[in-house]
Order: structure tokens, then sequence, then C-alpha cells
């Protein structure tokens, strides 16, 4: 296996998706230093339903990544009538996951909200920040529905190897997102001064302008994407499929969302210390969020090689190039701690907010930052084990590992020491060494190593 080839594959796909995603998040960044400047209430209230449609988004990825392990066995085959399949799949899981999680999101925003609003802090003012959230979480229910189709287009376009019109519909989203946050947010050139709900309205607009690039240019190229030709002519598909699909996608499904829950809880545990904690975290993800953007993107490039490699039958090469990417993450990661640890002191000062707020925030920053090769390691180990469709071992070793060890061991030390927050951050990041050591000696083993594409001919996918 030559190393130089499969990391030039790798970042071909991975690039793209780090540029997207680095220009998304470092837009967010500027939305929550934007937002900042209303005040403490208006960004902690962000950060509060952020972790909510966090949730939500997770769902839905988990939703659509049950069907996109497919996807990418199918076009490491070369049928393309598969490809459809997996992707008309992925559209129906997408309606039924917005339905639920609006649903869910609707009728329990005011319990869900409250449950980061019980710690106390100086200078805060809660019934303000809550209206802002509510305010916030109304507008942004408008936008999930465009979420929901840009995931379809994007993974199916990269699991077959595209993920140029991605990032590039990302990059027109971002700058719809910064002009209008400026026009909305402040009320420049004539716009109406919404502060928080600007922010709202600015978002969604600009997750509509990232879906009709996407959907309007994959369609104008259906010779370069085959499967697109034909493909919402119907929503059927066959019953041995459609059943194979569910069965690996419903594990994902609960992983993402259970995973992205556990993160909630974690959140919501530790703003027991205070709000200003939930202030300090927000400052912190966003800073980390625009770095972690490396060790996700090459995530996702190993499911897809890997994938293909594994569709292709050739095993051998699928498990050489885990191992390659994996270490080539870790490296990169070691990079990022330092660049993040030298951030650290100067970023939260670009925050309107109390001195408190801002020396939290540089602590959670400087933690984060030095288990960022644990979470890089973990990110390729995910998406090596869950490559070859097992679904069920990596929901074992994601999210039940979250509530089983991650969130009791936090609830033991918030509520039963008197340890700093710090403190029980950084011994709840550490229990993830755990699962580096048991994805390690699974990813060897190679029990991972699954064809999925072979049960299934031209002719099965299209009866």
């Amino acid at each position: 296996m030559d190393r130089r080839k499969v990391l030039k594959r790798a970042l071909i796909l991975a690039v793209p998706i780090m540029i997207q995603n680095g220009i998304t998040n470092a837009v967010g960044l500027v939305d929550h230093i934007m937002v900042g400047s209303l005040g403490t209430e208006a960004m902690t209230a962000v950060s509060i339903v952020g972790q909510l449609l966090f949730v939500f988004a997770l769902a839905l990825f988990g939703g659509i990544s049950g069907p996109g392990i497919y996807t990418a066995q199918f076009y490491g085959k070369g049928n393309i009538e598969g490809v459809r399949a997996s992707t008309r799949m992925k559209a129906l899981i997408a309606i039924t996951v917005t339905a639920v999680g609006v649903a869910i999101l609707f009728f329990a925003q005011d319990p869900l909200i409250r449950l980061y609003l019980h710690g106390e802090s100086e200078g805060i003012n809660v019934p303000v920040l809550f209206g802002h959230a509510k305010d916030y979480l109304h507008i942004m229910f408008l936008g999930l529905p465009a979420m929901a189709v840009t995931q379809i287009y994007s993974s199916s376009l990269r699991e077959t190897g595209d993920s140029v019109k991605p990032m590039v519909a990302g990059i027109v989203s971002v700058v719809g997102d910064i002009v209008f946050n400026w026009l909305l947010i402040y009320g420049n050139l004539g716009f109406p001064q919404l502060g928080v709900k600007g922010a709202a309205i600015a978002t969604v607009i600009a997750r509509y302008m990232e879906v009709s690039v996407l959907v309007i240019w994959a369609t104008a190229q259906k010779k370069r994407h085959p499967f697109i030709e034909g493909l919402w002519r119907t929503l059927k598909i066959p019953r041995e499929i459609s059943g194979k699909m569910v069965k690996k996608t419903i594990p994902i499904m609960l992983n993402e969302f259970l995973w992205a829950a556990g993160l909630a809880a974690l959140t919501q545990c530790y703003s027991t210390r205070g709000l200003e904690v939930v202030a300090g975290i927000n400052i912190s993800n966003t800073l980390c969020n625009l770095l972690n953007v490396v060790f996700v993107a090459l995530g996702y490039a190993v499911g897809i090689l890997v994938g293909q490699a594994l569709g292709a039958g050739e095993f051998d090469r699928a498990k050489k190039e885990s191992f390659t990417l994996t270490w080539f993450t870790a490296l990169l990661c070691c990079v990022l701690t330092g660049i993040l640890i030298a951030l650290s002191g100067v970023f939260p000062e670009l925050y309107d907010t109390t001195e408190g707020v801002r020396s939290t925030a540089t602590g959670f920053i400087v933690v984060t930052a030095l288990f960022f090769p644990v979470q890089g390691i973990l990110n390729s180990l995910y998406f090596t084990l869950r490559s070859g469709g097992k679904t069920l071992v990596t929901f074992l070793f994601d999210s039940v590992f979250s509530w089983a060890v991650s969130l009791p061991l936090a609830q033991i030390l918030c509520f039963e020491t008197e340890l700093p927050i710090l403190g029980v951050y950084a011994i709840v990041q550490a229990a993830d060494i755990i699962k580096i050591i048991i994805g390690g000696i699974m990813i060897r083993r190679g029990v991972w190593i699954t064809n999925l594409a072979e049960e299934f001919s031209e002719e099965k996918v299209t009866e």
C-alpha cells in the first residue's frame, strides 16, 4: 500500500469538507461574537438552543448515515441503482426525523430550555435569557426542512466521491449568513434591528441559499452524477434492501441522538455549577469547533474510503488504510492542540461578558485542546467500525459509553464533590481513553470487515 496515495485520496475528500465546515464554524464564531455583543443573556440563550438543535442535527445525521454505509459500498461496487435506493431511504428517514424533531422541540420547548437555567450567576437576568431562547428557537424551526434536504444531497455526493459541491454550497450559505447577520442583528442599511431574532432569521435564509445551490447544481450535472437521473421518480425501495438498511440505520440514528443528548445532558450537569459555566463552554466550543473540522472531515473520509474498499472486496487494503488515516489524524490533532492553547487566553477577550466567564472559557479551551488527539483517534475508529456496517457495535462504543460512564461520572463529581468544574471536565474527557483501547483492539482483529454490497445485485435493488 502506498501511504502517500492513501493520504492524497483522503485529503481530496476531506479538504473540501474541512473548508466547508471550517468556514461554517468561522461564521458561527462571528455569529457568537455578534450575538455576544448584545449581552451575556443573548449569547447564553443562543448557546442553549444550539444544544437542543445539535441533538436534532445529529439524529438526522445518524438516520442518513445508515443508508450512507450502503451508498459508499454500492458506489465502490459500481451499482448505481443501489446508490439511488439508499438515497431514497435517506429521504424517507429525513422526513420522519424532521417531523418528530419539530414536534418534540415545539411541545417540550419550555422544560427543555429550563433544564439549563438552574444555576445562578451574578449579572445574568434569567427571564430575559429565557425569552431570547424561545424567540430564537421559534424562528430556527423554519430552517430545519432545508437542513434535512441539504444532508440528503451532500451525503450522497460525498459518498460517491464529490465533496466540492457541498463545499461551494456551504460557502454560499456562509456568505449569506454573515451579510444577513450584519443587516438584521444591528439594523444596518435600513433593515430592522432584531437582535437575537435577526441572528435566527439570517441562519434560516442562509440554509435555504445552501440547499438551493446544492440541488440545482447537482441536478444540472446528472451525467457526472448518474444516480440523480430518475432519483425522485419514486420513493419505493425493494423490501429486502429497505429492511436491511433500516436494521443498520436504527442503531446509528439512536447512537447519534443519544450521543448528542448525552453531550447536552453533560452541559446541563456542568451548568449546575453556575450559568457562567454554560457561557464559558459556549465560548470554548465556538473556538474548538473551528479546528475540530480537521478530524471530523478526516473521519468522514475514512468511512467513505474504507467503505468503498470493502464494497470492492479489498479487505486488506481497507484495514491498512484505516490504520494509516487514524495515525495521520492523531498527528494533525497534536498540532491543533498547540494552536488552541496559544489562542486560549486571547479568544475569550473578544466577547462582551464578565471576567469570570472569560476565565472559565480559557480553562475549557485548554482542557479540550489537550484531549484533541484522543477525540481525533476516536472519530477515525468510529467511522472505521461503521463503514463495515457494525452499527450495533458503534452504538455500544459511542452513546452507551456516554450514558453509562461519562454522564454518571460527571454527576458524581458535580454533585458529590467540591472538585472545580475544570477538574470535573478533564476527568470526564480522560474517560474516553478507555474507548480508544477497546476500539483499537476491535479494529486490529478485523471484526468490522463486511462487504454489504455483495448481497445485492443491480437487479435486486430495482425490483
